[in-house]
C-alpha cells in the first residue's frame, strides 16, 4: 500500500472516531426542528379533529350532537357550553393526558367502522346501538373518576346553599361513598337511556 493510500486510510479513520464538531452541531438542530415540526404537526391535528364540525363529519354523529344542544350543558344562561372533546377527549394537562387522547383518537375509528359495516349508519339504528356505546363512556369515565366532568365541576368549589336539598344530600352522600360524577349523571347531555339499562337489569334478574 502506497504512502498516500495509507495517509488516507489513517485519515478516515480518525474522521470517523471524531466526526467535525459542525456535523454533530447540525444534526442537533436538524433534530430540534425535526421534532417541534413533528410535535407541531401533532398538536395541530389533535386540536382540528377536537373540532364538533370535524364529529360531525361522519353523519350518524349529528344525532347526539343536536341532542346535546338542547341541555344546558350547551346553552344556558351563562353562556358556557361544551362540545363533544370536552367530554369524550381529555385535556392534555400531563403526558398521560396526551396518551389517553390520542388512544382515545384510535377507538373513534370504530365509528367509521360502524358506518362501513352498517352499525349505526341510520337513526333507528343508531338508537338500536346506543346503549352499547353509552356504557362504553360510562365505564371509561368510571375508570377515570369522572376527569372530563370535574374539568369543570368541583365538590370543593360547589355552593351547597345556591343548590336545592336533594341536590346537597346526594353530593355530601357521593363525597362519602367514593361515588363519581357519571355514577349518578348518566344521560344528561344526550338521549335518556336509562329505561333500556332498567330493561336489561330486569332481564337479568328473571334469567337469574
Amino acid at each position: 500500500m502506497s504512502d498516500s493510500q495509507n495517509d488516507d486510510k489513517q485519515s478516515l479513520i480518525k474522521a470517523l472516531k471524531s466526526p467535525p464538531k459542525c456535523s454533530m452541531l447540525r444534526m442537533i438542530v436538524v433534530g430540534t426542528l425535526g421534532g417541534i415540526i413533528i410535535w407541531g404537526a401533532l398538536n395541530m391535528g389533535m386540536e382540528y379533529t377536537n373540532r364538533s364540525q370535524f364529529c360531525m363529519s361522519c353523519h350518524e354523529m349529528t344525532i347526539p350532537f343536536e341532542e346535546l344542544k338542547k341541555t344546558v350543558h350547551y346553552k344556558n344562561r351563562s353562556g358556557t357550553t361544551v362540545q363533544c372533546a370536552d367530554c369524550h377527549v381529555a385535556s392534555s394537562k400531563t403526558p398521560t393526558d396526551y396518551i389517553f387522547k390520542s388512544f382515545q383518537k384510535i377507538m373513534a375509528a370504530r365509528d367509521v367502522i360502524g358506518h362501513i359495516k352498517g352499525t349505526v349508519d341510520t337513526p333507528e339504528k343508531f338508537d338500536a346501538y346506543r346503549l352499547t356505546m353509552a356504557k362504553r363512556v360510562w365505564e371509561r369515565m368510571v375508570e377515570r373518576d369522572s376527569k372530563e366532568c370535574r374539568n369543570c365541576h368541583s365538590f370543593e368549589t360547589m355552593d351547597p346553599e345556591k343548590q336545592k336539598d336533594r341536590s346537597v344530600v346526594k353530593h355530601e352522600g357521593a363525597l362519602e361513598d367514593g361515588k363519581t360524577c357519571i355514577d349518578c349523571h348518566k344521560g344528561i347531555a344526550h338521549k335518556p337511556v336509562h329505561h333500556l339499562l332498567e330493561g336489561e337489569s330486569g332481564a337479568a334478574k328473571t334469567e337469574g
